[in-house]
Parts: C-alpha cells; sequence; structure tokens
C-alpha cells in the first residue's frame, strides 16, 4: 500500500497532470480537499473508491485516515490543489507517515502561481529585468512567518513577489511593498486561476488594492508585484542568440 499526495493543479480539471490522473484511477481512496478541488476530477477514481472530504477534517482525522487505508491494504491518493511542495499543508502528514512505517511518494501538479502568469500572458523571469521569483505569504489568520521573510525584508531585494493566502490584506500589502517598489510599479492578481469564474486584475501598488476591493476578492487568488510583470524593452535572452556557441547538430528546448 503506498499514500499518493497527488496535485491536482490550480482549478481546471484539464490542468491535472496525467500522471495524476492514472494515480487516481489506480487508487482505491481518495481524500480531498472538497473546497479546492475540481469535483470533476474525483470521477477519475475507480467507480467503488471510498472517498473522504477533508475540508472538515483536521490533520489528526485525516492522519487516522490515511492509517485506516494503510491497514485495509489501500493505495490511496491524497489530492492537494496545486502542486504539494508549496503551501500544501504535506509536510506534517509525510512527518506522520513517516513516523508510522507507511510508504508514500509525491506527484506534483501544476502551481496557481503558473497558472496565474498564464492568465496575465507573462514570463515572470525577464532578461535585463528580473531573474527571481520569490514564492511567500503574509502571517496574518496562519502560521508565523520565519524572522527575515517578512514583506520589508524580502521587497528590498526587488525580486517579482508571489504572495498567496494574501487577497484579504491587499492593503497590508501595498503599504509594506511601497517603499521598495513604488507606487508606479506593475502588480497583478488573478483570482480562480485558470477555472471558468477566473478573474485578472492589473494595475500598480498605487491602485491594485482599490481594483481588488471593488472586485471583492478574498480568497483564492495570488498576488503579483514586480516590473516584470510590465516590461516591453528588454534584451533578448541569451538562450537563442545568435552568438551563443552551440554543439553542432544539437537541437535546443523549447
Amino acid at each position: 500500500m503506498t499514500v499518493y499526495f497527488v496535485g491536482a493543479g490550480p482549478g481546471a480539471a484539464d490542468l491535472m497532470t496525467v500522471r495524476g490522473v492514472r494515480t487516481l484511477a489506480a487508487c482505491d481512496v481518495c481524500l480531498y480537499a472538497g473546497s479546492l478541488v475540481p469535483r470533476e476530477l474525483l470521477a477519475e477514481c475507480p467507480p467503488h473508491a471510498r472517498l473522504v472530504d477533508t475540508a472538515d477534517l483536521d490533520l489528526d482525522q485525516i492522519t487516522a485516515e490515511l492509517l485506516r487505508a494503510h491497514r485495509e491494504g489501500a493505495d490511496t491518493a491524497r489530492l492537494h490543489s496545486g502542486d504539494p511542495s508549496v503551501f500544501s499543508a504535506v509536510g506534517e502528514q509525510m512527518r506522520r507517515l513517516d513516523a508510522a512505517g507507511v510508504p508514500y511518494e509525491v506527484v506534483p501538479g501544476v502551481p496557481a502561481f503558473a497558472a496565474a502568469a498564464a492568465a496575465l500572458k507573462r514570463e515572470l523571469t525577464v532578461p535585463t529585468v528580473g531573474q527571481t521569483v520569490v514564492l511567500t505569504r503574509l502571517a496574518s489568520r496562519a502560521t508565523a512567518m520565519p524572522e527575515g521573510e517578512d514583506l520589508a525584508t524580502l521587497g528590498r531585494s526587488g525580486a517579482l513577489l508571489v504572495l498567496h493566502l494574501a487577497a484579504r490584506y491587499v492593503d497590508r500589502v501595498v503599504e509594506e511593498l511601497l517603499p521598495h517598489y513604488g507606487p508606479d510599479c506593475p502588480a497583478a492578481v488573478v483570482a480562480m486561476a485558470s477555472r471558468p469564474d477566473e478573474l485578472v486584475l492589473r494595475g500598480t501598488l498605487a491602485d491594485i488594492a482599490e481594483r481588488v476591493t471593488a472586485a471583492g476578492v478574498v480568497r483564492t487568488a495570488v498576488i503579483m508585484v514586480g516590473r516584470t510583470l510590465g516590461a516591453e524593452q528588454f534584451g533578448d535572452s541569451y538562450l537563442y542568440s545568435p552568438g551563443r556557441e552551440r554543439a553542432s547538430g544539437s537541437v535546443s528546448g523549447a
């Protein structure tokens, strides 16, 4: 028996990986976050599969379900939104499975920030403008941030910031980043990325908070702040430069 932590992707059912779909189809038990995971994905589970909505379960209850499946010898999909590597709370689940001697694997998924970038039709790393992306969040109604990871500190880098779980606190985001990025710095908020009700808000640090408030966005959104969001005049990547030395007969990646 194996527990598979599966990334469901950002929202659209067809953005789940082929490996993820095949894993669901092979598991007799599926634990899923009902408030976040597309219901269409559950159709990929076998007809006889036991489906457990974890939206109202705490960590102990979720662990109990995983251990129950282990005792029954049932391969289990633990379906998380986005990608398990970022803000998924799989670390504490893995720790408990390690302690119980339960084997597990991870099946990556499309992260929310990637779907948001696609909605914006933007490359987040632009030659000569910005080559660093910082994924972070705010310490509000969640676990406190480690020392040195507050917005004021991260903002000094000038890198593109991608904030999860922060739409409700957009005013605070703007206040803390203005001294480092300036009011004219491009900013965007993408809510429900890749879903039918996707909403894209573009602006600057001077007006993005007003736009978010007017649209009523408070959850399931990412905030992006950085110069690469508005970059138009920049040098071509060295990857495809005519002057770059290439091995004879080699084929460059896309």
